[in-house]
């Protein structure tokens, strides 16, 4: 079992590494900014579930796989980048004006929410993260290893989603106020896709 004093330390060793500037977090930002607080939160959802599928990863060795093998991490990475370029480029080539909008579609919610899922599964720095970052908070001593990892794990993705929810919310209310204005309204796409693209490539010239 858990000590308060491992928990206390956890969370607040997690919630300035989760609002440390990042590719999950800008695309986060960017999303608001260019769709709205219902995008963002969509996106920030995303990102805090797909943690889960990192957590089940490196429960079973397959962070242990990329952080040994310079090959699987390239690979995973590679594809990761591909795809934040790949979701900038729609971006850029939708209609001016077609993403903005007070009513956001539902059918596009839950597309943002499923692919901030695959951005972030995709993204090997976040494996090799959860393989080198939770172990420091496990005692032996204290019980099943596994289970203080699922635990640690739950706080985290919560935590991680009230960080990126407020996050949302923030960048959501610029996003807001800038689809207002005429002039620039129709340049939000453009913007958003650019830093998706943008990010993608950040991702890709990574080191290991």
């Amino acid at each position: 079992m858990l000590l308060p004093s491992q928990i206390a330390l956890f969370a607040v060793t997690s919630v300035v590494l989760i609002l440390t500037p990042g590719p999950d977090i800008l695309y986060v930002m960017t999303r608001g900014v260019a769709q709205g607080r219902g995008a963002a939160l969509a996106a920030a959802a995303g990102f805090s579930l797909g943690n889960f599928v990192h957590l089940i990863f490196a429960l079973i060795g397959l962070s242990a796989l990329l952080a040994s093998s310079a090959q699987a991490f390239q690979m995973v990475k590679y594809a990761g980048a591909l795809y934040l370029v790949y979701l900038g480029v729609r971006l850029l080539r939708s209609p001016t004006g077609a993403v903005g909008g007070e009513n956001l579609p539902l059918l596009r919610g839950r597309r943002i929410f499923l692919q901030s899922i695959v951005a972030n599964i995709l993204n090997p720095q976040v494996a090799v993260f959860f393989l080198a970052f939770f172990p420091q908070f496990v005692d032996v001593r204290q019980g099943s290893a596994s289970l203080q990892m699922l635990s640690l794990g739950a706080l985290f993705v919560v935590l991680t989603l009230i960080c990126f929810s407020l996050v949302a919310l923030c960048s959501g209310a610029v996003g807001t106020w800038l689809q207002s204005k005429p002039a620039v309204s129709g340049r939000l796409d453009r913007v958003g896709g650019g830093a998706l693209v943008l990010l993608g490539l950040r991702l890709a010239w990574l080191t290991r």
